[in-house]
């Protein structure tokens, strides 16, 4: 019995890796959104005050939590390696509330890389014709315990006021929920 719980557990280890790159690869990618309009400036959009009004859905697609945040942004430095930095204060449905500060680099090519302090390392993002793709591994709480998640994170903007984001959140490539958002610039 033991062996062939061995077995088992050393058969899954080498497929999970395996099924979540193969998954990845089936994905669109940030350059099929190059020629898409309006063209998305990161720096342009997320600069003074943003709203947003989310929710948050398990893998069955049941609304968890619904969520509003304000943001205030700004940025600095010189053009094409700007530093921006991103205040998010979450309100959500229960009453609870939450804040994520970013601190984002620019650098010429259009790539961002980015920190927070629930953020595990840096993430990175690129953004092309009206898409900006964003990658991170944020440290949730759930009860009591701290639980590494991996966020696929994609933004589409729609016109110059409003922006659609559609994040999948995973662990060991098995997909655990979405989050889906709307930004309005005032």
């Amino acid at each position: 019995m033991n062996r062939f719980l061995l077995r088992t557990t050393a058969a899954l280890a080498l497929c999970i890796p395996l099924l979540a790159g193969l998954a990845g690869c089936a994905g669109p990618q940030i350059s099929d959104y190059a020629a898409e309009q309006p063209v998305l400036d990161m720096r342009q959009y997320f600069n003074g005050t943003v709203d947003a009004y989310g929710v948050f859905t398990d893998r069955s697609g049941k609304v968890v939590k619904r969520f509003t945040v304000v943001m205030t942004c700004s940025w600095q430095g010189p053009p094409g390696f700007e530093t921006g930095v991103l205040d998010e204060a979450f309100s959500y449905s229960d009453g609870s509330t939450d804040r994520r500060v970013w601190t984002l680099k620019r650098s010429a090519d259009g790539r961002y890389t980015g920190t927070a302090a629930d953020v595990l390392g840096e993430a990175a993002g690129e953004e092309k014709g009206n898409a900006f793709r964003w990658g991170y591994t944020l440290k949730l709480p759930v009860d009591g315990k701290i639980v590494e998640v991996q966020f696929d994170d994609w933004m589409y903007l729609m016109n110059d006021k409003v922006m659609l984001n559609k994040a999948v959140m995973s662990k060991f490539g098995i997909r655990l929920g979405e989050v889906t958002l709307t930004f309005v610039k005032p």
